[in-house]
């Protein structure tokens, strides 16, 4: 007699992290995140749990709501990674994820140069991962990720192969989590260097000492749309980088690019880049502080037709919002006063706690500082692979302004 074939394992069985009444109308609404404050730490005290231990968070009824990762050291105490109970937080399901999120960057990008990974966004809370080529760089910004670090290199090499994984886990996020920031070769032996092109163009960047995942994805599409607004025109590229505003800038027929940046390394690499792109002969570098360069640019009176603003975040948390938002009102009004009649402005903020109107609205009030008038021409935000997530704001960081900026 044929001996029946075995029947599938059930999915484990995690322990519950159960919620306080009426706390998960959210989370039924599509939110991933379960906050310190929602949970019944009657039921299930949250100090019984290890960081990063996989749960089954669940309804003040036990009805399960999903499977995800508890850390209760963090304010964002549980993240949901799966709805359905038949497939939970594990390997398998993460190496679904990451070829689901392959599959939509080879229909949006001709070469392996994406963010293939974007948390939130990729149903993937707390995984962030960069493709250059055959060399990954990834974060793991939570705890529960960085449990599963090797259920996330294995689910790597299982989708891609890599020739090497990088682990950039020196995001200041980790901090928020308990977690510390260090930098690392998780698997081969990566280059010193990647290349990345981007219609068209070729950067050389590094893998361990750039900044954050070495190069900044999510400004893809903006940059293109300085095709209209920089042939012919004198360009100045503050927070330059490794040149990827003024490079292009060039490329697009610009007469001359100044790349301002504060570090030495990355305006190293901004002229190797410019020459291998062959428009070295109009790309000039200068190290300053930003605020100091474009106070010593106003005095030479110094004018530009077309100024880039990308700087980082100066509103990282709430409470750094009003200093932050001054420094972004200041920076954009001294970036005015060197701008020549009817130049363009090209501004920037990756802050998420600073929204697209207050964004707008701050801008103005920097040119009616210094008697301007704005006419605002096209908006941006970020490129496709780093996709928003419609239940969670956080996701929609990016915002990019296209102004017109005259004289009163």
């Amino acid at each position: 007699m044929s001996t029946p074939a075995p029947s599938a394992a059930p999915p484990p069985r995690f322990r519950p992290l159960r919620l306080r009444p009426r706390e998960e109308r959210r989370i039924r609404a599509g939110h991933p995140w379960v906050y310190s404050n929602e949970v019944d730490t009657r039921a299930t005290p949250l100090t019984a749990f290890e960081p990063g231990e996989p749960v089954e968070v669940q309804a003040a009824d036990g009805r399960f709501l999903g499977t995800g990762y508890v850390n209760p050291h963090s304010l964002i105490c549980a993240r949901i990674a799966s709805r359905d109970r038949r497939h939970p937080f594990s390997r398998s399901l993460i190496v679904h994820r990451l070829k689901v999120a392959l599959g939509l960057r080879e229909r949006l990008f001709e070469g392996p140069w994406y963010r293939l990974a974007h948390a939130e966004g990729d149903r993937l809370p707390g995984l962030v991962v960069d493709r250059y080529g055959e060399v990954l760089v990834a974060q793991l910004n939570t705890a529960g990720m960085e449990r599963a670090r090797e259920d996330v290199l294995g689910a790597l090499d299982k989708v891609l192969r890599p020739r090497a994984v990088v682990l950039r886990n020196d995001s200041p996020v980790r901090e928020l989590e308990g977690l510390p920031r260090t930098v690392e070769v998780a698997r081969g032996e990566p280059p010193a260097e990647v290349e990345v092109e981007e219609a068209g163009l070729r950067f050389r960047v590094p893998l361990l000492g750039g900044q954050k995942t070495g190069w900044f994805y999510d400004q893809r599409d903006n940059r293109l749309r300085l095709a209209r607004y920089a042939r012919g025109a004198r360009v100045l590229d503050l927070f330059s980088y490794a040149g990827g505003w003024g490079i292009r800038a060039a490329a697009c027929g610009a007469e001359s690019v100044l790349c301002v940046d504060s570090s030495e390394a990355a305006l190293a690499r901004v002229a190797e880049n410019a020459r291998l792109n062959g428009v070295d002969g109009r790309v000039r570098t200068l190290r300053a502080d930003a605020f100091e360069a474009l106070a010593a640019l106003r005095a030479e009176r110094a004018r530009f037709d077309l100024v880039v603003l990308d700087p980082p975040a100066f509103v990282r948390r709430r409470r750094d919002l009003k200093a932050g938002l001054e420094a972004y009102r200041r920076l954009n009004r001294m970036a005015m006063q060197v701008l020549a009649k009817d130049g363009f402005l090209v501004t920037c903020s990756c802050s998420f706690h600073l929204d697209r109107a207050r964004f707008l609205a701050l801008v103005h009030e920097a040119a009616r500082h210094v008697d301007r008038n704005l006419q605002l021409l096209e908006r941006g935000h970020q490129a496709p692979d780093h996709p928003v997530h419609p239940a969670v704001p956080e996701t929609d960081y990016l915002k990019c302004l296209v102004l017109r900026v005259s004289l009163a």
